[in-house]
């Protein structure tokens, strides 16, 4: 089962890859309140025209280096 996660570029300070951070909202097992957890992760460009700040959908893949395990599927928003 592939990962598909949505998220905000952070950073293109890399050549041909992109951190972005995705947030996940879950509730507290005990206390039931909703706690907001952000990741950041980094992800392969390939042929997008991207900008810091675009909203971005991203699919896990085979390990491309020692860090980047997630690949760019589309662009939500610009």
């Amino acid at each position: 089962m592939v990962k598909v996660l949505e998220g905000v570029i952070v950073s293109l300070k890399m050549q041909k890859t992109a951190v972005v951070k995705t947030t996940q909202v879950t509730s507290h097992p005990i206390y039931k309140k909703l706690i907001k957890k952000d990741t950041k992760v980094k992800a392969d460009t390939s042929s997008f025209d991207l900008a810091v700040g675009d909203r971005v959908r991203i699919g896990e893949t085979r390990p491309l280096s020692k860090l980047k395990h997630f690949k760019i599927l589309e662009v939500l928003k610009k």
